[in-house]
């Protein structure tokens, strides 16, 4: 539709049509009237006829279900403006990809790039129009459950995934959408929560939110974003939903953003249990300054809006200009000319869950396991030359796509048990579960499942489980641990304290470790867990996440040399939990821990741990042998850009991928700086024994950063540079800035 037309239907709306459009509503106000009597309706206190003209719905996919409802609500519209329809489609729909920890794991946003491709391809066949992806917060505490959203704690790499994704979702050709648009979120600084607890406080310094945690989205927004989330926290003292600094000054202004921006769920209502709004009116007004167009499952902007602008309070411009936001992103949808965008249920039998899709959720899967121990070259295992015994919760079970993949269906995976043995004959292998996932399901949450599997097995049950395990690995040479959190523990509202492997697990390791055999842990989880006691006890550990619809494949191939892990850490694994919030690039301190005027006790240290982490960001292993030499500069002083090379070779018989990182220090400025930080890295596969150098151009805008004055320029000075595997074992050079 031209943009005269379209004019012409925002000015035909009536006030109760034009605050519809900024209405959001689940799918069970639009299934059975007797739901809608009783149920959600009486909930929220808005009207039917409000009901008739919300613009859009949450969480309907389906070709046959959102075909027959957005059917029927054209028959009631007016103006015969469809229907929009949004869902949490984070990382996959039918065809399920890693969980985007794991994604920031492969290094590769390229890939990523088109693994979000299919995630639009499959979801617009299914009717959706806007998936609530990418969430690009940065994390840097792994007791948060959310960090399986995340792709990680660094905002270089945070911002490219950020780009990949809004990219691969949209896939824009001639100006036009082609996939479904992207939302952002949640901004912002959502990852900072205080304790790593959901729905917590955000307390920070302009500074640190600027240069840590809006890169992200502000790539995302750059690369193209329809939509924005507001977040949960509060920053500054202000509940993100209600606030004009960051939605309107900084996103609007700042940023130049004139798309959608959609509240969480309930966020506009919870503006009055933050305790800013007195009641929901005054919410409803916060909300709207701030420029938050559409009100997610409340019923604030429905019931209060229009009293808002009757009374005076509210500039019924702002209205206006937030329904022609939503008016806009509907057109360029093309929904005026074809409200369900080509999905049918023929549609979905072609597109989802085919061979192709799958042989990509493969090898997004393969690229994002990362290898964290293997001593005396365990991995690769040898075929039918050892006997193995595959024990633990999640050696035969198929719930490998975590807590986020909610259109996705378990029934699609195979599990490592079924594809371990197609590596390995009937009389090399064996199974048994030994224990159980979590051994006090009690913490899982209202939504752990139902009765019968909340329950714990029997005391019985669990000993004769331990003893026919124990039976069965005396006959082992080799013994693999699927070990890790159950999904409910990890994902939103999934925040924990103890973020190390289920007691029953680590008790069940423990008995296994006294028969002596080779043990190798393969962890599925949705974070980072601080793993030092395995660490220490297992001769090989590969971390897989939560892998997907093709996970149990992957972790298989892995484990029998078909694929040499590449995978590298974008967050650290923690010591132990009391180091949270740890990550690569903090400041140094007045007395770090390898001070020189300052010994012994009184040096920034714990008494009881070591600072760094177990595994530091960027850290993985490989089967191959790889090593970084010749670091070169050419030139001592950098006036625009610098031109950095390092030679690379791969001193073994097997080939590989691996990612070279660059990181940089500014050694003195008018605020303090990291001491080093990511800014730009590179993905290359290297054949056996080759020997070649990689190249990286460093800009002067690189080095920019927010100085004591808050301009985003940058000081001349001396600067020390590293490159490496990881962000702990580098080469180092230095340079000065003119």
């Amino acid at each position: 539709m031209n943009e005269t037309d379209l004019k012409k239907i925002l000015r035909d709306l009536t006030w109760q049509e034009k605050v519809g459009q900024l209405i959001q509503l689940s799918g069970d106000f639009f299934s059975s009237e007797d739901a809608l009597t009783v149920g959600p309706k009486q909930k929220l206190g808005i009207t039917q006829e409000m009901v008739d003209l919300a613009g859009s719905v949450l969480n309907v996919a389906g070709a046959s279900k959102t075909r027959e409802i957005q059917e029927k609500w054209l028959q009631k519209s007016r103006h015969k403006i469809p229907l929009l329809f949004m869902a949490d489609i984070v990382y996959g729909y039918r065809t399920v990809f890693p969980i985007p920890l794991g994604l920031g794991a492969t290094w590769n946003p390229e890939l990523i790039e088109q693994a979000y491709k299919v995630t639009a391809a499959e979801s617009k066949a299914a009717g959706v129009h806007v998936t609530f992806a990418p969430m690009v917060d940065l994390v840097r505490d792994a007791r948060w459950g959310r960090c399986l959203e995340s792709t990680g704690e660094d905002a270089t790499l945070n911002a490219a995934f950020a780009r990949a994704m809004v990219t691969g979702l949209q896939h824009v050709e001639t100006g036009k959408i082609t996939g479904i648009a992207s939302c952002v979120k949640h901004f912002a600084a959502y990852g900072a929560a205080e304790g790593g607890r959901e729905y917590n406080t955000v307390d920070m310094s302009e500074r640190r939110l600027r240069e840590d945690y809006l890169p992200g989205y502000q790539a995302a927004v750059d690369a193209g974003s329809e939509l924005v989330m507001t977040s949960f926290n509060t920053y500054d003292g202000t509940p993100v939903t209600g606030s004009e600094f960051l939605l309107k000054q900084i996103l609007r202004e700042e940023w130049g953003f004139d798309g959608v921006i959609i509240s969480d769920y309930a966020a506009v209502q919870e503006l009055v249990a933050h305790g800013i709004a007195a009641d929901e009116k005054e919410a409803t007004l916060l909300a709207m300054k701030a420029t938050n167009d559409i009100d997610m499952k409340t019923g604030c902007y429905a019931k209060q809006l229009e009293p808002l602008v009757q009374e005076g309070k509210l500039d019924p411009g702002l209205i206006d200009e937030a329904v022609w936001r939503v008016l806009k992103l509907k057109n360029k949808l093309g929904l005026f000319e074809d409200p369900y965008r080509g999905a049918s249920s023929e549609r979905e039998r072609k597109v989802l869950l085919t061979e192709e899709n799958r042989d990509l959720a493969y090898q997004v899967a393969a690229q994002s396991m990362v290898l964290l121990e293997n001593k005396n070259n365990t991995l690769p295992l040898a075929k039918n030359e050892q006997k193995i015994l595959l024990v633990g919760p999640y050696g035969d079970n198929q719930n490998l796509i975590g807590l986020w993949a909610i259109h996705g269906n378990t029934s699609d995976v195979i599990t490592i048990k079924e594809a371990i043995s197609q590596h390995v004959s009937a009389s090399k292998f064996s199974y048994s579960a030994g224990c159980e996932m979590p051994s006090d399901y009690h913490f899982l949450g209202e939504f752990g499942g139902s009765k019968e599997q909340l329950e714990r097995m029997p005391l019985a049950e669990r000993k004769q489980a331990l003893a026919e395990a124990l039976e069965q690995g005396k006959q082992a040479d080799v013994i693999i641990y699927a070990m890790g959190e159950h999904t409910m523990q990890s994902g939103e509202a999934g925040s924990r304290t103890d973020i190390t492997l289920p007691d029953v697990q680590k008790e069940f390791i423990q008995e296994m470790l006294a028969l002596g055999k080779t043990n190798i842990l393969v962890t599925i989880s949705g974070r980072p867990l601080v793993l030092t006691e395995e660490a220490n006890q297992m001769d090989a550990i590969l971390q897989a996440w939560f892998p997907g619809t093709e996970g149990g494949r992957v972790i298989a191939d892995i484990l029998f040399g078909e694929i040499n892990p590449s995978g590298r850490l974008s967050m650290s694994f923690p010591y132990t939990v009391g180091q949270l919030p740890i990550y690569y690039n903090g400041f140094q301190t007045g007395r770090p821990l390898n001070s020189e005027t300052h010994k012994g006790r009184f040096v920034s240290k714990y008494l009881d741990s070591p600072n760094a982490p177990l595994y530091p960001f960027g850290y993985g292993l490989s089967y191959s042998n790889v090593e970084l030499s010749s670091l070169t500069l050419d030139a001592e002083e950098m006036v625009d850009q610098l031109h950095v090379s390092v030679q690379i070779k791969n001193n073994s018989s097997r080939g590989g991928f691996e990612t070279v990182q660059l990181y940089v220090q500014d050694i003195v400025g008018s605020v303090v700086r990291p001491t080093r930080e990511l800014k730009k890295f590179k993905k290359v596969y290297l054949k056996a024994q080759e020997n070649t150098a990689i190249h990286f151009t460093l800009t002067r805008e690189d080095l920019f950063y927010y100085t004591k004055k808050m301009d985003f320029t940058v000081e001349p000075g001396d600067f020390n540079l590293f490159v490496g595997l990881n962000s702990r074992d580098t080469l180092s050079a230095s340079f000065t800035l003119k």
